[in-house]
């Protein structure tokens, strides 16, 4: 891989954890509502793209 291959990756990895902690952060607001069922929906497929990233 070349250097810019690298840095590609790198800010891929670097936005999917941050879009998997805002997701957290809006779950956590939509719990606090009562929000439950989307709630949960919401957690479970934000996140999953932080390790669908890593296992690419």
């Amino acid at each position: 891989m070349n250097t810019e291959e690298n840095k590609r990756e790198n800010i891929v990895v670097k936005r999917s954890f941050q879009f998997a902690l805002d997701i957290v952060i809006y779950a956590e607001k939509l719990e606090s509502e009562r929000k439950y069922v989307i709630q949960r929906q919401l957690l479970r497929s934000g996140t999953s793209i932080g390790a669908n990233v890593r296992e690419a």
